[in-house]
């Protein structure tokens, strides 16, 4: 006696299906999973048996050989569990092996017969539109987040009995519906912060208008209490809205690595993630023994990014951010498997400008040669993927009780909208949407200096004693200045406004 039914398991961001094969044997009763299960998939024999029996149906008393197929390829995860019931009632004539034509399944089993969600439904939903699925049934909590794909039908099941069920025609579910633009608009307005909040330091908002419409990253240098937090976790209020084929991408992450709220269908607000400054490289980049999972650097794809008191940090994990600052991806390579997660993030960082967090020209009692040692935690090439750095001082009582708000995020984030768009139009040619990804080729072309500009900033290079890093980084964070401006050349004005933020490759700081 055999069956089969279709499955699948996420590799990354991706899935692929997978074939799970019944074959029942008159010998002593048994229950084995071949086919490279992890302990979770292999658990999937008890689930399966109690969940059966619990919903009323006989589990045959055979030798029971569940193959996952392809073999060579590691399964994880406990969404096979409705698919070997399902394929377990096939087997045993419970339910006809032609009622699966064009369908896949998915979802882990209680003992009771209900349905709990699993991880990645999102993933699994697109490549079974792409491999011609006409139908995927899933557990109901999953739903809403598989909906989200077009071209396939979505069967919300609420327990094994139902399932069993609608495969016989003995009820009817219709298909799961969702309105992705609405889904959309909906999360888009829980911004409840704003940058209209912070009081004063307009100098600094000035410099994150300019990261984020350029895509650069940012480094915010001041003393405890100066706002440097409260100036990070609003620079997603000032990015530019997440596009749907952005937000899917981001859901699909969120997903795998289980963050997606119960109501939650889409990711449609940019991540801010900021971990603890005790967290390994393992959890920066991601990793895992049996599923590798994406690590927080890919949690905040199209997002932001916050590394506060960034010289605490370890040495080792900040030099793994090099790569995906680079390459807008991690690899992550294990004995048996290479996974591959996108990173595309902005990088904000924050710091206070001594070990004991003052002014290293006022309130500071360390000595220079403390400070400078406490500055050299930051590597130089880290460093050099940082186009900005700000100073941020601390704020003056007349500026805190100032009942003046500021200018609101939804007025920043429209200047930076048009920038970015000036930008798309100007590089798209070469594959890339942003100034902080041009390379030598675009800094060429684009970013051509008049007379008095080069003058400048040649000055600027040799009596401030700037590095010769600093150089494209200059250029860079000049070209969107003049976008913001709707400039089409760089001036003068967006040279020396540029030459500011780079405070660390002054000799001021050693």
């Amino acid at each position: 006696m055999y069956a089969m039914i279709k499955s699948a398991s996420v590799l990354g961001i991706s899935a692929f299906i997978v074939d799970i094969e019944i074959h029942l044997d008159n010998q002593l009763p048994s229950f084995q999973i071949v086919g490279l299960p992890d302990s979770a998939v292999k658990e999937s024999r008890e689930r399966v048996s109690a969940a059966v029996k619990n919903s009323g149906f006989a589990f045959p008393a055979k030798k029971i050989t569940a193959n996952l197929a392809p073999a060579d390829v590691r399964k994880v995860g406990s969404g096979f569990d409705l698919p070997i019931a399902i394929a377990l009632l096939v087997s045993t004539g419970m339910i006809n092996q032609d009622a699966l034509e064009g369908i896949l399944a998915l979802g882990e089993l209680s003992l009771e017969g209900t349905l709990r969600p699993i991880h990645g439904a999102l993933s699994i939903a697109v490549e079974a539109k792409n491999d011609g699925f006409k139908k995927i049934l899933l557990p109901s909590d999953n739903a809403a987040e598989a909906a989200l794909v077009e071209g396939i039908e979505v069967i919300a099941i609420h327990n094994l009995k139902q399932c069993y069920d609608y495969l016989n025609n003995l009820t009817k579910i219709e298909p799961y519906v969702v309105d992705t633009q609405s889904l959309f608009d909906a999360e888009e307005k829980r911004h409840l912060a704003d940058l209209a909040d912070v009081k004063g330091q307009e100098n600094v908002k000035r410099s994150l208008e300019i990261a984020a419409a350029g895509g650069h990253n940012i480094l915010m240098i001041g003393p405890p209490g100066s706002g440097k937090t409260m100036l990070a976790k609003r620079v997603p209020t000032i990015l530019p809205p997440l596009s749907i084929n952005e937000a899917l991408e981001t859901t699909k992450i969120h997903s795998i690595a289980g963050l997606l709220a119960k109501d939650q269908a889409i990711v449609s607000v940019r991540p801010f993630r900021a971990p603890h400054h005790t967290i390994s490289d393992a959890a920066l980049v991601g990793g895992g023994m049996a599923m590798i999972r994406p690590g927080e650097i890919s949690l905040a794809h199209h997002g932001v990014l916050f590394l506060d008191e960034l010289p605490e940090f370890k040495r080792n994990v900040l030099e793994v951010l090099r790569q995906p600052l680079e390459e807008k991806a991690i690899t992550i390579s294990r004995t048996k498997m290479t996974i591959e997660y996108p990173a595309n993030f902005m990088l904000v960082c924050s710091m206070n400008p001594s070990p004991d967090g003052g002014s290293p020209d006022l309130a500071s009692t360390s000595s220079p040669a403390q400070i400078k040692r406490y500055l050299s935690k930051i590597s130089g090439p880290l460093l050099d993927r940082i186009d900005i750095h700000i100073e941020v001082p601390a704020v003056d009582y007349d500026e805190l009780s100032s009942k003046r708000r500021g200018e609101p995020s939804a007025s920043i984030r429209a200047r930076v909208v048009a920038a970015r768009n000036k930008q798309i139009a100007r590089l798209k040619e070469d594959g890339i949407y942003k100034n902080a990804d041009m390379g030598t080729k675009q800094i060429e072309k684009f970013c051509p200096l008049d007379e008095s500009s080069t003058m400048l900033l040649k000055t600027a290079m040799q009596k401030l004693g700037l590095s010769a890093r600093a150089y494209d980084r200059i250029l860079k964070v000049a070209r969107t200045i003049a976008d913001l401006e709707d400039k089409e050349n760089i001036g003068t004005a967006h040279i020396a406004e540029a030459i500011q933020y780079r405070s660390l490759d002054r000799e001021y700081w050693g």
